[in-house]
C-alpha cells in the first residue's frame, strides 16, 4: 500500500510519516511539498492507494486548487484532507471539492487511524463536531445577515422517519443504515461514485450508461438521503457510516 503526504512543512511530512508507519510498517509513505512533486508521484510512482493533503499549502488557496486538481486528473484516488484548524467553512469547501475526508491535525492517532481505514473501505469521514456544528449554524443564522451553509437532515423516503425538530444536532439524529434508503444496486453504485466527487459524466462512463440516466439516479439518492445536494449527501452518509461513539 502507497500513502501520498502532501505538506509544505518537513517536520509534518516527518511527523505523519512516522504516525502511517507505527499503524502499519507496510505501508509505503510518499511526500510532497507542493504540487509539483505530489504529480510526479503520481506519474512516476503507480499504484498510490490514498492522498493526506494540507489544504493551506503555500500561498492564498493552493491547497485547495490542488485538491480540485487531484480529483480532475485522479479522479478515483481518495483524498484526505489533514487541516491545521477544524473551521466549518474549510470543511464544506474541501466536501465540495470531492475530499473523501476532512481531519483537523490536532485528530487522536486512534481517531485518525480510524478515519483513513472508513475512507479505504469506501467511506467518508467527517468529524461529528463539525457536522453538529454547522447544524447549530444553521439555526442561528450567520449574524450577518446572510445564510448559513445548508445542512443535511435524515428523512429518507419509504422509512417513516420524522424529521428532526429545528436545531437538534447532527450528532444526535437517528443514525441510519444505507440498508434503510431502500436504493437499487444501480442507484447504490451511483452514491458510491458520487461521494468519490466524480461529476456526472464520469459516473456515466463509469457505469456506461447515459448523462441523463446518471442525473435520474442522483436525484433519486439525494430524494432518498433528504438532502438536495451532493455536499449534504456526502455529511450525512459520513454520519451513517462512522460507528457509534466516533466523535
Amino acid at each position: 500500500m502507497k500513502v501520498l503526504l502532501i505538506d509544505d512543512h518537513p517536520l509534518v511530512l516527518n511527523a505523519l510519516t512516522d504516525i502511517i508507519h507505527k499503524l502499519d510498517p507496510r505501508v509505503v509513505v510518499l511526500t510532497a511539498e507542493g504540487a509539483g512533486q505530489a504529480f510526479a508521484h503520481l506519474s512516476l510512482d503507480g499504484g498510490v492507494n490514498l492522498v493526506l493533503l494540507d489544504p493551506q499549502l503555500g500561498r492564498d488557496d493552493e491547497g485547495f486548487t490542488l485538491l480540485a486538481d487531484l480529483r480532475q486528473r485522479h479522479p478515483e484516488l481518495p483524498v484526505v484532507v489533514m487541516a491545521a484548524n477544524d473551521q466549518l467553512a474549510d470543511m464544506v469547501r474541501a466536501v465540495d471539492l470531492g475530499a473523501m475526508a476532512f481531519v483537523p491535525k490536532r485528530t487522536p492517532i486512534a481517531e485518525l487511524h480510524a478515519a483513513l481505514a472508513l475512507v479505504l473501505s469506501g467511506g467518508v469521514y467527517i468529524p461529528q463536531a463539525l457536522l453538529g456544528l454547522m447544524q447549530l449554524q444553521q439555526a442561528a443564522g450567520s449574524g450577518d445577515g446572510s445564510e448559513a451553509p445548508a445542512t443535511p437532515v435524515l428523512q429518507p423516503l419509504g422509512t417513516g422517519t420524522v424529521p428532526p425538530p429545528q436545531g437538534t444536532s447532527v450528532a444526535e439524529m437517528p443514525r441510519l443504515s444505507m440498508a434503510t434508503l431502500g436504493l437499487t444496486p444501480r442507484q447504490t453504485d451511483v452514491l458510491s461514485l458520487l461521494l468519490k466527487g466524480l461529476p456526472n459524466k464520469l459516473i456515466a462512463r463509469e457505469l456506461n450508461v447515459a448523462v441523463d440516466t446518471v442525473k435520474d439516479h442522483v436525484a433519486a439518492v439525494l430524494r432518498a438521503l433528504g438532502v438536495s445536494s451532493r455536499t449534504q449527501a456526502v455529511l450525512v452518509v459520513s454520519r451513517m457510516t462512522q460507528q457509534p461513539g466516533q466523535k
